[in-house]
């Protein structure tokens, strides 16, 4: 069995595990007073300039091989105006009295800095604070701080290691649906495995079915081999109502599917709903014209299904260096997601944020390998399988009352 570590005490998500799972559950709780006294985010105008800082969790750790969890580095972002790109920020943490230099950046055409850092030592939470350094007229300037003791304790944990599935996850979608543009896939168990630490969601030929299916986009139509999905989700044992929800992913190379890391609300997405679908990364291959890569809010206006969202802009400055890639390393996709706003990231860097629509319900997260019609006939059957790997996930919560 993989390890998912389940820390739900006082979590509203207890309510969704059968009697079989609640034994396996660590005590604590999202509630615990630390996490509720934690400063993870502060403000700051003086000089004539204004600082925004915040503090997340261990959304950070690309990188070409499997890793655990608990390696992963916090982040610390910061947006500093007036912009004035190219200024240094120094990255500082706080030991006793005094202030110890830990990282420097500089500003981009934004105004942001990004830094990469850790969020504990010997188990007790650190704080941090920037300071803009003297540039062009403006004078140097220290932010206040924030800390990390909203983040330390996780309260979903799967670093999928064994070799079967943890019961927290159950296969989706194992119908064939025309309705969700997928007449000719479906998910199934035997696209999915756990082993070597990773959860491997493929596309791969469905050999009970004989003859060919027709799979048809706005362009054309195509005869195809029926195809099985890695489709998972932990509806019925795990949810959750705002915090960090985060995925440490390699992607499938081709196009003709696209790999999924993505949210539903309980009760699943449909009018009058409170919830919606949240889906913080889908990665459409390698040589998509547009990048590959889109996050999306699905929401209903009435009747009327809405899709917010869009397609990552310069998806590439998000790697490390050109010989990064989304299919040939891993890389952690999170969405932060309040009461307010909804915002994704990529190794901790923003990339995208939005605050016009924001799901009020409990969510259930999703993992997937889906070829949907409009895209599988791009594939040739002789280049299945394609599969995305799954390192870790892992979620934060962040209750309000």
């Amino acid at each position: 069995m993989s390890s998912a570590r389940r820390v739900l005490a006082g979590s509203v998500a207890a309510l969704l595990l059968p009697a079989s799972l609640l034994l396996t559950t660590e005590t604590g709780s999202a509630t615990d007073p630390s996490s509720v006294a934690a400063k993870s985010q502060a403000l700051t105008k003086k000089a004539k300039q204004k600082i925004s800082l915040e503090v997340l969790p261990q959304i950070s750790q690309q990188g070409k091989r499997p890793a655990s969890s608990t390696a992963a580095k916090g982040v610390v972002n910061a947006t500093i105006k007036p912009v004035k790109v190219g200024r240094k920020v120094v990255l500082e943490l706080q030991q006793g009295s005094k202030w110890k230099k830990v990282g420097t950046a500089k500003q981009d055409k934004k105004g942001r800095v990004h830094f990469r850092a850790n969020v504990s030592q010997a188990g007790q939470p650190l704080t941090y604070r920037v300071t803009a350094m003297s540039f062009k007229g403006l004078k140097k300037t220290s932010s206040s701080s924030v800390d990390t003791a909203k983040w330390l304790t996780p309260t979903f944990t799967d670093e999928f290691s064994g070799t079967t599935l943890d019961p927290v996850w159950a296969h989706r979608g194992q119908d064939y649906e025309p309705q969700s543009k997928r007449l000719c896939s479906k998910g199934s168990p035997e696209a999915a495995k756990v082993g070597g630490g990773v959860l491997r969601l493929s596309v791969i030929k469905d050999k009970s079915r004989s003859g060919k299916c027709t799979a048809t986009s706005r362009k054309s139509k195509k005869k195809i081999a029926y195809r099985l999905n890695g489709h998972v989700g932990t509806s019925h044992a795990f949810s959750f109502r705002y915090g960090v929800a985060a995925a440490r992913i390699k992607m499938q190379k081709s196009r003709g599917q696209h790999a999924s890391f993505w949210m539903q609300p309980i009760g699943e997405n449909k009018p009058g709903s409170d919830g919606h679908e949240i889906d913080v990364i889908e990665y459409f291959g390698d040589k998509h014209p547009q990048g590959g890569l889109t996050s999306f809010i699905h929401w209903y206006k009435g009747k009327r299904l809405i899709k917010t969202g869009s397609w990552i802009k310069d998806s590439k400055s998000f790697l490390k260096n050109k010989r990064d890639g989304w299919s040939k390393n891993y890389h952690v996709f999170s969405v932060q997601w309040t009461p307010k706003s909804i915002t994704m990231y990529i190794d901790g860097k923003e990339s995208w944020r939005t605050s016009a629509r924001v799901s009020k319900a409990q969510q259930y997260l999703i993992l997937s390998m889906l070829a949907s019609d409009y895209e599988a006939l791009e594939m040739k059957d002789s280049k299945l399988p394609q599969s995305m790997d799954v390192d870790w996930v892992k979620v934060w919560e962040t209750p309000v009352s």
